[in-house]
């Protein structure tokens, strides 16, 4: 089994969901008492949201960066960026390693392809919803046409994750603004909805909605692991 690298604190409160995920799809792999072999570098959040807010992405890859050295020196086989949103400093940081990066949109889009998904909606937060780094990959490399919330609906999603996931604060009345911003998405077409932001999936899941949901957290982790396992 290879070594997992995962970039957490991005919140640490997805880099939990993280932890677990990989671990139970270990566990569903192989059985009995296997978990996943993890190295966690772990950001402080904090000092990374001020440079996002300010647009010194530059700044925040080197910070990225230095995780993933840090992992791979550590002996880490493959890196696992814990964030949608610092994906976008993921050709920098696969630049400057010698081990894979395994993108999130990447593995997504398999997911959706394999599932025969054309048309897809995209939530997350603001920089992931308007920025060209994650949509613009979909839409390129994968062929899916991507759509996205109206602006306000996108504010509130944001404002949504920034301010209670991020926080571990689960809200009721977030959750119902949720759905409906994912049930427009749908009547505009949206055959799935990507959940992409990895502390979504604390708010939503398939149960709240009729459209299917991509929760990539999840995807991504299965992917780890089944590079981890030479699948």
């Amino acid at each position: 089994m290879k070594t997992i690298g995962l970039i957490g604190g991005m919140s640490w409160e997805s880099t939990v969901v993280y932890y677990q995920a990989l671990n139970t799809f270990i566990k569903e792999k192989l059985g009995g008492l296997h978990s996943a072999k993890v190295l966690i570098n772990s950001i402080d959040f904090a000092e990374l949201e001020v440079l996002q807010k300010t647009g010194q992405w530059d700044k925040s890859a080197d910070l990225v960066l230095g995780c993933a050295q840090t992992l791979q020196s550590a002996g880490a086989d493959v890196i696992l960026i814990g964030a949608n949103t610092m994906h976008k400093v993921a050709p920098q940081v696969e630049s400057d390693i010698n081990i894979p990066l395994l993108h999130i949109a990447d593995a997504t889009a398999q997911r959706l392809i394999e599932d025969g998904v054309q048309k897809v909606g995209l939530i997350g937060t603001a920089y992931t919803m308007e920025q060209d780094f994650y949509k613009g990959r979909l839409s390129e490399k994968f062929g899916l046409e991507v759509i996205v919330p109206n602006g306000v609906q996108r504010k509130l999603v944001h404002d949504v994750i920034y301010n209670e996931l991020c926080l571990g604060k689960i809200n009721q009345r977030s959750r119902q603004d949720y759905i409906e911003v994912i049930n427009d998405l749908q009547e505009q077409g949206a055959e799935a909805v990507i959940l992409g932001c990895t502390e979504v999936t604390l708010l939503v899941s398939a149960y709240d909605t009729r459209v299917p949901l991509y929760d990539t957290t999840s995807i991504h982790a299965e992917a780890a692991v089944k590079f981890a396992l030479g699948e």
